[in-house]
């Protein structure tokens, strides 16, 4: 038990760090590096005691019931695979967190970047421990979330803020594809646990829908690790600061691709499909990212594009189905992500302490940085694989997998010569790296004076070239365990066997790592006077652009196609639009009726009609009729006729014993309307024209198009409602609700123990919409101007304060001096009166109707009335009420509350039920989803009020084209 708490806390620890520094003030920048620290640091020590019983007991799995009943659960799952990976992402980013801290610049918001980057470390973590295929989908869309605020983080950056769109784009509509992949594999297995999938491989593979989720998993693998061809997001994405290249690029973000094809390489791999699909993407990647590493100016661009050329390398390795060249494919993995971290942070050295990354500007910096020039030396050294570091033995087990016969095609024979290519470019851009930046003539012009960085900033980089070399020269004894454990999760079989010793002898891969040294020395020698120019093209690849290519097809969807499609479907009449939203929905309803027969009439008798009740839906028509007519001139007879229909429904809900439902509709039908009505004070009036009062041939015709669409609808709801009323329900539906609402939820008011247990979820969903609808609601209104007309006092307030300035000196108790005096009175004093009632229908609803909703609307009726009694500014000076903080408080006590079922063993918002005695009141009953209840009473209150100020504000400001000083 003490495990799987262990495992949890390696997800959840980095999203509670991200909250807690994410509220603390600009400036607190020790304080925000302080507790990344904390953060990262306690992961990389949990993620270090995990290790024993990972490699004793197999797989680790943390689990709590979330939809248990359609297979989806919060599964955790550590084997040797995922705690590689964990380890990565931990210790690697305490590193970073301590480099930023000497790298973010003083004005920079310190704790926006630490929130957010532990934010994409929980994401990254949950990626890779998702026991889950559809959690980790979850997952996988957040780390491109995350990566979008980091990439953008100096968003006053055009190139920022283009990389983290290009990123996302990309990254998230592979996300799409995944999940629905994923949908697919656990739709043929039956399940979507990842323990029952990995052992599902056979099956998989015989399906016939193995071949469309293969496609689908490999688009969102191969656009989330910059393969071939989606890899021209990730140079781009270099516009960040270097502390999140050197975390995204190197150990998290990008490796989440070929963590997910070593995931699932057991049940995918070993096919012909899968061959021919993922050896050309990763050769293709290999070969193009060394070559255009090469010719780069920019010193995290050339890092860039080796990133993208080492992934091709593992996406390569992964997908020979060799089970030898998985494990090599996991070695190097780990090995590529040492010392590219090192390097980005190398890089950021140089930029931070020159001012500059351009190669063409950096020359002889090791006579001012000798330190981290050594540094940087021997993680070059080890990415272009020369011997005594890791980087060289990796990359030996990736050449003798390149000459190892797999299938015997064409492909396969030339896969020897294309990694030796491959690694003759790799050893030319590391030599331009280091020999470009460090040696040559002293730099002239720099922005900045180069000199060491402190001692703390180049700590992360001298222990990470320290573990290079260790790797390097004593494999076995270092990482001999954890690749072992690693590689065993990912083959899902005995692991073959392999040899990490440093040397084995004169070998055909000893000969290609001999060439691609010896050629890469050449190739660099004789570019030098090419690369001197400093071109801004490759040779063989003028305007060829990656960026451009995205473009024109961003340009292409969303002008050209989201043009014509708007030209064909758009209008900039809300109307028109309404019709085609009707009309489909009259059409989606329509033909199911037709050709199912849904439409038949049930044998359930009819319920005998009475008189009173006919008279009060004739009432309800007329109303509702009403309304329709004088919509278009007269809004105020046309709201109170929509209220009155409004009040014939609630009397229906009473009248078919639905206390609840008519208490709800009586306190929206109040609510809503006051809103409506401050929302009509600010709209200009409606003039009749003579074609509205003599209307033409078209006009006519449009309102008789509007009418018959209008009687279709209504006609189809009747028949709707009708056929479904008349069939006989299974007993089971309501019947189960009537034998738990009590025994199960502790309440008798079966509708609001449905609302908040059996149907949580739903609600939940229902209350978070609720949320957003208030903050665009507020967003939409915040910088609306009201029409000029509109601003004048109303008719009564202007008579009042006329008379007023005739008569000064009138006492109080004058009709006309004291207009609204009582109602203000009567308004203010119900303020105390209202709040408990509020709490009496709160505390009720659980037994009898009322509940959170009720109370919460019943409460905002409150503030409504302060609002009018006293006006904005009396009512704020009065009130402070702060709805951002009512809605967020709520949406927290609702999901603290289902949280609080995983702490127990139970389904997300399972509630649990006790008595609870006091002294002198007795026993009581206490629900565990009393504190959901309150939660959806905070949100209902804040979300009304939020409303309620946004309507109110508009009586202090300008009308449209008028700037109030001050107004936002």
């Amino acid at each position: 038990m003490f495990d799987e708490l262990l495992i949890l806390a390696l997800v959840v620890l980095p999203f509670a760090g991200s909250l807690i520094t994410s509220v603390l003030p600009r400036s607190a920048r020790n304080a925000a590096s302080l507790t990344a620290a904390a953060v990262t640091l306690s992961a990389t020590l949990i993620t270090i005691l995990l290790y024993p019983a990972t490699v004793a007991g197999g797989a680790l799995v943390f689990e709590a019931a979330w939809l248990p009943s359609v297979g989806l659960n919060f599964t955790l799952r550590v084997d040797g695979l995922a705690w590689l990976f964990a380890f990565l992402v931990s210790g690697i980013g305490a590193l970073v967190v301590l480099y930023a801290r000497y790298y973010i610049a003083s004005e920079d918001p310190a704790p926006r970047f630490f929130a957010l980057l532990l934010a994409f470390m929980g994401a990254m973590m949950g990626v890779v421990l998702s026991g889950n295929l559809i959690l980790l989908v979850f997952f996988w869309e957040l780390t491109s979330l995350f990566s979008f605020f980091l990439i953008g983080y100096w968003h006053h950056n055009p190139g920022a803020r283009d990389g983290a769109k290009m990123a996302l784009t990309v990254t998230a509509a592979g996300g799409l594809c995944l999940f629905v992949g994923a949908l697919l594999i656990g739709g043929i297995v039956g399940s979507y646990d990842l323990s029952v999938v990995l052992a599902a491989g056979d099956t998989i593979k015989a399906s016939p829908l193995y071949l469309p989720a293969l496609i689908l998993v490999l688009l969102g693998a191969f656009t989330k690790s910059a393969q071939f061809p989606f890899h021209f997001w990730l140079p781009h994405a270099m516009a960040a600061p270097t502390p999140v290249s050197a975390y995204l690029h190197s150990a998290t973000m990008v490796k989440a691709g070929v963590f997910l094809l070593a995931r699932l390489w057991p049940v995918l791999a070993g096919t012909n499909e899968w061959f021919y699909l993922v050896v050309p993407a990763g050769l293709a990647t290999l070969v193009l990212g060394a070559y255009l590493a090469i010719f780069q100016n920019d010193l995290k661009g050339l890092l860039a594009y080796s990133t993208i050329s080492h992934l091709g390398l593992i996406t390569l390795l992964l997908g020979l189905g060799s089970p030898l060249a998985a494990v090599a494919a996991v070695f190097h993995i780990l090995n590529h992500a040492i010392f590219k971290a090192s390097l980005f942070m190398a890089a950021g050295i140089i930029d931070h302490e020159t001012g500059t990354r351009d190669l063409r500007k950096l020359s002889g910096l090791f006579r001012y940085m000798p330190f981290t020039g050594s540094l940087a030396m021997v993680a070059a050294a080890a990415m272009a694989g020369v011997p005594l570091l890791n980087g060289f033995l990796s990359k030996e087990m990736f050449f003798a997998e390149a000459v190892a016969n797999h299938t015997g095609s064409l492909l396969d024979d030339s896969l020897p010569y294309f990694a030796t290519l491959a690694g003759i470019f790799s050893v030319a851009y590391s030599l331009r790296f280091i020999y470009g930046t460090f040696f040559g003539p002293a730099p002239t012009d720099l922005p900045r004076i180069p000199h060491e960085p402190p001692r703390w900033m180049r700590f992360p980089i001298e222990l990470l070239v320290v573990i290079c070399l260790l790797i390097g020269i004593l494999p076995g004894w270092t990482v001999g365990p954890l690749l072992a454990d690693a590689a065993r999760a990912a083959v899902g079989a005995a692991l073959p066997y392999y040899s990490l010793a440093v040397w084995h002898g004169f070998t055909l891969p000893l000969l290609m790592s001999v060439i691609a040294l010896a050629g890469g020395v050449v190739l660099y020698l004789s570019l030098r006077p090419y690369l001197a120019v400093g071109r801004d093209d490759p040779p063989l690849m003028q305007g060829v652009k990656g960026q451009r290519i995205f473009d024109n097809v961003m340009l292409t969807l969303s002008w050209k196609w989201a043009r014509a499609l708007e030209q064909m479907l758009g209008t900039r009449r809300l109307q028109v639009q309404l019709r085609l939203v009707v009309g489909a929905a009259v059409l989606a309803g329509f033909l199911p009726l037709v050709f199912r027969g849904a439409a038949s009439v049930g044998s359930k008798p009819v319920t005998p009609a009475e008189p009173a009740f006919i008279l009060l839906w004739a009432i309800g028509l007329a109303c509702a009729l009403g309304a329709a007519y004088q919509a278009k001139f007269h809004r105020l007879a046309a709201l109170v006729l929509t209220g009155g229909a409004g009040l014939v429904t609630c009397v229906t809900f009473i009248w078919l014993s639905a206390p609840d439902l008519a208490l709800t509709q009586l306190l929206v039908e109040i609510v809503t309307t006051v809103l409506i009505l401050l929302g009509l004070r600010w709209l200009p009036k409606r003039i009749a024209s003579e074609d509205d009062l003599k209307p033409s041939g078209a006009v006519l015709a449009r309102r008789f198009r509007d009418l018959v669409l209008a009687i279709m609808v209504g006609i189809g709801l009747s028949v709707f409602a009708y056929a479904v009323m008349t069939r006989p329900l299974p007993e089971t539906v309501s019947r189960f609700f009537v034998e738990r609402a009590y025994v199960e939820g502790g309440g008798t008011n079966i509708v609001n123990v449905i609302l908040v247990d059996f149907r949580g979820f739903d609600t939940f969903g229902e209350i978070t919409v609720l949320c957003v609808v208030a903050l665009t609601v507020f967003a939409m209104l915040r910088r609306f101007r009201p029409a000029s007309d509109s601003e004048a006092a109303p008719e009564q307030q202007r008579l009042q304060n006329a008379y007023d300035d005739k008569a000064p000196d009138r006492k109080v108790g004058d009709t006309l001096t004291d207009y609204l005096l009582i109602p203000q009175l009567v308004m203010r004093w119900l303020f105390p009166v209202i709040i408990v009632f509020a709490i009496y229908v709160f505390l009720r609803g659980h037994d009898q109707p009322g509940g959170g909703f009720a109370a919460g609307i019943v409460l905002s009726i409150a503030f409504v009335l302060q609002y009018m009694a006293s006006g904005v500014r009396g009512a704020e000076a009065d009130l402070r009420v702060l709805p951002l903080r009512w809605m967020g408080l709520g949406l927290l006590m609702a999901g603290l509350t289902g949280a609080g079922a995983f702490v127990f063993g139970y389904p997300f918002l399972t509630s649990h039920t006790r008595y609870v005695s006091l002294p002198v009141i007795g026993d009581i009953p206490v629900a565990s989803a009393l504190p959901f209840d309150l939660g959806v009473f905070s949100l209902v209150v804040g979300a009304t009020v939020l409303i309620l100020i946004a309507l109110a504000h508009q009586s202090l400001r300008g009308s449209r084209g008028e700037r109030v000083p001050g107004d936002q």
